[in-house]
């Protein structure tokens, strides 16, 4: 089979298309023909083995150990373990893989059964890759990190970014007031994702403008963590969600303090893998209170491009690999989704009649709360806009086909 293997750590030059062995699955895993994969952190971290304890961590001090990168994907079911159960040959299924380092920029890669959930009907291959990571990161950071409540007050810093863009929309979801924070170019579509306050950081500081959160969920943050705290309400949660070394040690450092005073407390989100949070997301992708948003798409011989693409640019939500296309999607034209009406005198319970998704009431443990009702558009582009005159969409496409938006 091809996949895209680095036998050096470098800049994407370091990126070959190969031709390697296939996997075999174990008695417990899936073997997956990968249709689509995403690009995190994570993977231009280790193909540039950033920071450098990464080499330690991963067992390639001089060169990579696990050689294929990639963790998300989106892909059908090839072969089962005698012992899977859940799945067959077929299925159409996504996830984040870390057995076997991954490896999901690739033909085929081995999962574990416990590792995916079937793909989503309405979501093309390319845009279900988009998800797991991300999606999970945002979910966990701000559920079980954030303890985020109804009615609380949250930031989102990075709010265009792949972290960020579900982080508005989850957060929309429990029914919090969010703030997103980005760059000028990204503002609509922040709004468009669901955030009540949008914040331009070249032109302001948030850190220094007087208002207080309840939970501030930093996606790569810069600013002096002491300047995160001074953001805070007196009872506010400080999330990190990636970072410099430094800022996740402070963080780390922060979180211990706090937990003594009991008052504002910090947490780093480590990203659990959790087949029961991916089938929440699923369910909220499905019916359409979460889409993902996809900068652009990149075919599988072109990976290192993409990569460069992804470390010089501000990515709006997702970079993603094709590897094989079927013909019923194409991501560059998906279409908008439109997840999230306005917001109801009566409260979001009043907006859905107290019902959630399908298995996620309001007092869903996995969720805490309920959601706001949206049905989909397709093959349409959102009609010019001004200030103020903004359209209720997710921009699930290849954003950079349209100038302007």
């Amino acid at each position: 089979m091809k996949a895209i293997v680095y036998e050096k750590y470098g800049p994407p030059d370091v990126l070959q298309l190969m031709e390697v062995d296939k996997p075999a699955p174990g008695g417990d895993e899936v073997l997956i023909q990968i249709h689509a994969a995403s690009i995190n952190s994570r993977d231009w971290r280790l193909m540039r083995a950033n920071p450098f304890f990464i080499r330690l961590m991963t067992g390639g001090l001089l060169r990579p150990k696990n050689t294929i990168l990639g963790a998300d994907m989106a892909g059908r079911v090839e072969a089962v373990g005698r012992n899977v159960n859940e799945f067959q040959p077929g299925d159409e299924v996504f996830g984040f893989l870390s057995r076997h380092g991954g490896g999901t920029f690739a033909e085929y890669a081995c999962a574990g059964e416990d590792e995916i959930v079937r793909k989503p009907a309405n979501l093309s291959f390319e845009q279900a890759a988009a998800v797991p990571m991300a999606a999970l990161t945002a979910l966990q950071g701000l559920r079980d990190k954030g303890n985020l409540q109804p009615g609380k007050k949250v930031l989102i810093q990075g709010a265009s970014g792949g972290v960020g863009t579900f982080a508005v929309q989850i957060a929309r979801c429990f029914g919090a007031e969010v703030t997103g924070v980005c760059s000028s170019r990204n503002l609509d579509m922040a709004r468009s994702l669901g955030a009540d306050h949008v914040i331009d950081y070249e032109k302001e500081d948030f850190t220094r403008s007087g208002k207080r959160y309840d939970l501030i969920l930093a996606v790569n943050g810069y600013h002096p963590i002491s300047d995160y705290l001074r953001a805070l309400s007196p009872e506010g949660i400080y999330v990190v969600a990636g970072g410099s070394m430094l800022q996740l040690f402070q963080a780390a450092l922060q979180g211990r303090r706090g937990s003594k005073t009991g008052r504002r407390k910090t947490h780093v989100v480590s990203l659990v893998q959790s087949q029961k949070d991916l089938v929440l997301m699923k369910e909220l992708l499905e019916s359409g209170k979460v889409a993902p948003v996809i900068d652009g798409c990149y075919p599988f011989g072109e990976t290192a491009e993409a990569f460069r693409y992804f470390e010089t640019v501000h990515p709006r939500g997702k970079v993603i690999i094709t590897l094989k296309q079927d013909g019923s999607h194409h991501v560059a034209r998906a279409g908008l989704v439109r997840p999230l009406g306005p917001r109801s005198e009566g409260g979001l319970a009043s907006e859905l009649g107290n019902q959630g998704p399908a298995g996620c009431q309001p007092d869903d443990p996995r969720l805490k709360w309920n959601l706001t009702p949206s049905d989909s558009d397709r093959n349409q582009r959102p009609a010019g806009y001004g200030p103020g005159e903004l359209p209720n969409y997710v921009y699930a496409m290849n954003l950079r086909n349209f100038a302007g938006v």
